[in-house]
Parts: structure tokens; C-alpha cells; sequence
């Protein structure tokens, strides 16, 4: 090969090795522009408005929401030797800065010793207050700094309506914080309590609740409390889009019950009612009195109880059908009415008494310690 080809072949060579690092070079700087975009992007992430609310109220009330664990002291099978089990776990929040925690009652029943761990992962043992099992509420007290105390601005569950936002906290199976998102459904549904009370008033909301979601908040799109979690409906155990919760107003009658007497103080008639299963039998519709107590408002109002005559004949007395123009159905719609009312409050008591329609006015008391 003449030296002037060999020159040529070399330029051409140089040609091609120069285009391709110039291609090279171009895909690079291509890349890094798209990697620099896409930084950009990230930083200016869009948020639909409500996606913004979602995110504003579980970053306020996160940290007043607990983590509830249940223990109870079993002994071993084969020795003498206690030892402390995992009974459960739930959900609650804190309801003041002295440290008072709000849970349903179900979630501590049966407890030796109940955990309470904040959102800053300290545990602290608690103390029970009171508890009203017939509403499924518990309050606890834990002995925590001020600062770790961060209490859930308290709302209005009157003021909600089918349809409205609503925003569930809680630790399903154990998972720490977790969000979900649904509306209202319904109001004023009813269900049982562990006690076979009804729970009247209840907020029916499709925002999943898990086991481990009971005790922990319902709130609405300010983040202010409107219920407590406390029961789901589903053949499975888990959400089927059907999820109860307490209302806020009821929890804020309960609270300082709770504090002052340690239980739900009911205003009594004093007097003994025969069973649902008797009332029944004997098909009566009302609450049959068995008897009246000695000088308690039924008896000073003449009220009377089952009677026997000489011949042994069983003779009912008078049957509630009513207070204060409210149906009175059985023992849990009369409790449920007395509710209402505290001692001292005068009600009118309607009873059918021997086919006669019969109306006493009645002084309510306090039960008996």
C-alpha cells in the first residue's frame, strides 16, 4: 500500500471514531436532561385538594393516636408457674394533657396490665379510670410528659350528614398508623354492646375498619374528633365497607362520669323487673315489676310489684309502657330511657296496671354504691 493511501484510510478512521464519541457524548447529555427533569418533576409533585386534606389531618392527629396492648396472667398447664400472655391489641387516643386515653371497653376487658405506646414509640402502663361496658368505652390514664401528649381537638357529631368525609386512624393487625378514607353512610344506627346493650346514635361510615382499629378516631376533613371506632359488620371479621362508630357527643357525656364516679351513674325507679324470657312468656308488652324497694321513688309513688292472692294466683302489677310519652319495649329501652335524665329529674311514668292506663310522676335517684 503507497504511503498516500495509508494517510487516507487513517483520516477516515478518524472521522468515524470522532462521530461516535460525539454520538456518545450527545446520548449522555440527553440523559442527564432527562434525569434533571425528572428531579423537577418529583419536586413539584401534584396534589389533588383533597389528597392535600387526607395528608394535613393524619400528619395533626398522628401523634394522638396509641397503640393499646392487652396482657392477662395465665398459669401454666402442667406447674404452678403465672405466666403474662398477649390477650389483644387496639387502638386509642388521647383525649387530655393530664394524660387521659379514650379506647373501647372491649379492648381492655379482661386485662392484668394494659400497654399504651404513643406515636414516639415510649410505652407507658396504664391506670383504668373507669369504663362504661353497655357503650363500649374505656378511659385509661398514663403518667407521660406534657410535651408527649398531644390531645385530638374534640368536634360535633351532630353536625355530620350522610355523605359527608370522614377519616379513620387506627392499628389494624397490629400495623402501626394507619389511614383510611371513607363518608358517612348512615346515622343513628344501633348496635349491640358486649354487654347486650344497645348502643343508640351510631355512625355507620365505609372507611375500612380492621381488628385493631377499634378505639381509635373518626374524624372529619378539619381533623376534629366525631367518633370512636368501635365495631365492623362482616362475615369474614374483616371491612366489608360497613363500620360503626361512637359518636363524639355521647363520648363527651361518658368522660366525666368516668372520672368523677368510675362507671356510668343510670338514675334509678328502685325497682326489680321480671326477665325479657318471663315478659315474654307471659306476653307483656313492657317492663313487668317484680317489686318495688322500700322507700325508693316507685314505692313512695305506689307503684306495685307481682302479687300473689289466697288461692296462689299470680297477678301482675304495673307494667312500664312508657316515660315521658317515649315506648318503653323492654329492660334495655327502659335503661336506654333513663339514661337520658339524672338524679333529681322528675319523669312521668305510664304503666298498665290491672287493663287501666295509669300515670305516676316519679323522682329520679341515684343508685346505691
Amino acid at each position: 500500500m503507497s504511503l498516500l493511501k495509508y494517510l487516507a484510510a487513517l483520516a477516515a478512521s478518524i472521522v468515524v471514531i470522532a462521530a461516535f464519541f460525539s454520538f456518545a457524548t450527545g446520548e449522555e447529555a440527553e440523559s442527564s436532561n432527562l434525569d434533571i427533569a425528572a428531579d423537577a418533576a418529583l419536586e413539584n409533585v401534584f396534589y389533588t385538594d383533597d389528597e392535600k386534606n387526607n395528608i394535613a389531618v393524619f400528619e395533626d392527629a398522628s401523634p394522638s393516636v396509641v397503640f393499646v396492648t392487652n396482657t392477662q396472667l395465665r398459669r401454666r398447664r402442667f406447674s404452678l408457674n403465672v405466666m403474662e400472655i398477649p390477650r389483644g391489641s387496639g387502638t386509642g387516643f388521647i383525649w387530655d394533657e393530664s394524660g387521659l386515653i379514650v379506647t373501647n371497653f372491649h379492648v381492655v376487658y379482661g386485662a392484668n396490665r394494659i400497654t399504651i405506646t404513643l406515636q414516639s414509640n415510649k410505652s407507658y402502663e396504664a391506670e383504668v379510670i373507669g369504663t362504661a361496658p353497655e357503650k363500649d368505652i374505656a378511659l385509661l390514664k398514663i403518667n407521660a410528659p406534657e410535651e408527649d401528649l398531644q390531645p385530638l381537638p374534640l368536634g360535633d357529631s351532630a353536625s355530620l350528614a350522610v355523605g359527608r368525609k370522614v377519616l379513620a386512624i387506627g392499628n389494624p393487625f397490629a400495623l402501626d398508623t394507619t389511614l383510611t378514607v371513607g363518608v358517612v353512610s348512615a346515622l343513628g344506627r344501633e348496635i349491640k354492646s358486649i354487654t347486650n346493650r344497645t348502643i343508640k346514635n351510631v355512625i355507620q361510615t365505609d372507611a375500612a375498619i380492621n381488628p385493631g382499629n377499634s378505639g381509635g378516631p373518626l374524624l372529619n376533613s378539619h381533623g376534629k374528633l366525631v367518633g370512636v371506632n368501635t365495631a365492623i359488620y362482616s362475615p369474614s371479621g374483616a371491612s366489608a365497607g360497613i363500620g360503626f362508630a361512637i359518636p363524639v357527643n355521647t363520648v363527651k357525656k361518658i368522660v366525666p362520669q368516668l372520672i368523677e364516679h368510675g362507671r356510668l351513674i343510670r338514675p334509678v325507679l328502685g325497682i326489680e323487673t321480671l326477665t325479657d324470657y318471663w315478659t315474654r312468656r307471659l306476653r307483656v308488652k313492657g317492663v313487668a315489676i317484680l317489686a318495688v324497694r322500700e322507700g325508693m321513688p316507685a314505692d313512695l309513688a305506689g307503684m306495685v310489684g307481682v302479687r300473689e292472692d289466697r288461692q296462689g294466683n299470680i297477678h301482675l302489677g304495673d307494667v312500664i309502657i312508657a316515660i315521658n310519652d317515649e315506648s318503653v319495649t323492654n329492660e334495655d329501652s327502659l335503661l336506654t330511657q333513663l339514661e337520658q335524665y339524672k338524679p333529681g329529674d322528675i319523669v312521668e311514668v305510664t304503666t298498665l296496671k290491672d287493663d287501666e292506663i295509669v300515670n305516676y310522676d316519679v323522682t329520679l335517684v341515684a343508685p346505691e354504691e
